[in-house]
């Protein structure tokens, strides 16, 4: 497989008052085309940063990103919006339904942003509903769903434009064991319909849904071996 998304010595900085925290110290990670990777780090490890700067979301301090033969790093505001809406759909934690709408017109919301009349955004917003396997809900509010629905409802609307990057912040972390591991499922899916899927967890179960991991401590990449031992060391500290 081809090289889809390539980064080298990224770097991301924030300010808490007057330190300086490394959330990324120096990132080179190389993700295949059509993979699904799991990234898997503990709290404060930098991944959710990572997924944030693959998905055009914020901006490196320093080094290099590359996705899809594009350099994303160093893109103004604007060329960075036409890069997540051409590239990327986002499934994060929190559904970030509207509540006042249907399953069906959360969906289709976000295609009134792309110039699609209306009566197209109904008959794609319940394909992509019958994707997740979600038609028999569409006209269900959120409150009138299941965590895991409204997640399946969040993965639909990520789909309108019909992206090549999948990327889920945590995506079952609201979610019971069996509602998260269905949508895993889902992701799962997506990943062999030919996308390439990229998931930040700190939930070790979830790697069997994987083709590749990438382990996070301290803003860097380290190694499986390394990895486990900083875990098991961390929770003999903290027992």
């Amino acid at each position: 497989m081809s090289i889809f998304i390539r980064t080298a010595d990224l770097r991301k900085t924030f300010m808490m008052g007057r330190e300086r925290v490394n959330a990324l110290a120096g990132v080179d990670v190389e993700i295949e085309q059509n993979s699904f990777t799991i990234i898997m780090g503990p709290s404060g490890s930098g991944k959710s940063t990572l997924l944030y700067l693959l998905g055009g979301l914020d901006q490196p301090t320093g080094g290099r990103l590359e996705v899809g033969g594009q350099h994303i790093d160093g893109l103004d505001e604007n060329a960075l919006a036409a890069y997540r809406q051409r590239t990327v759909g986002f499934i994060f934690q929190s559904f970030n339904l509207i509540p006042s709408m249907t399953a069906a017109e959360n969906v289709a919301f976000p295609m009134r942003f792309m110039g699609i009349g209306g009566g197209e955004r109904r008959k794609r917003a319940m394909e992509l509903l019958r994707q997740v396997g979600l038609e028999n809900r569409a006209s269900h509010r959120p409150t009138e769903l299941s965590g895991g629905q409204q997640q399946r409802v969040a993965i639909a609307r990520a789909l309108v434009n019909n992206p090549q990057l999948i990327l889920g912040d945590e995506p079952t972390g609201n979610l019971d064991s069996a509602s998260g591991n269905g949508i895993m499922q889902v992701l799962a899916d997506l990943h062999r319909s030919g996308r390439t899927v990229i998931v930040v967890t700190h939930e070790p179960r979830m790697m069997r849904f994987a083709t590749h991991v990438i382990r996070l401590l301290d803003g860097l990449v380290v190694s499986e071996a390394d990895y486990n031992a900083a875990i098991a060391a961390s929770e003999i500290v903290t027992a």
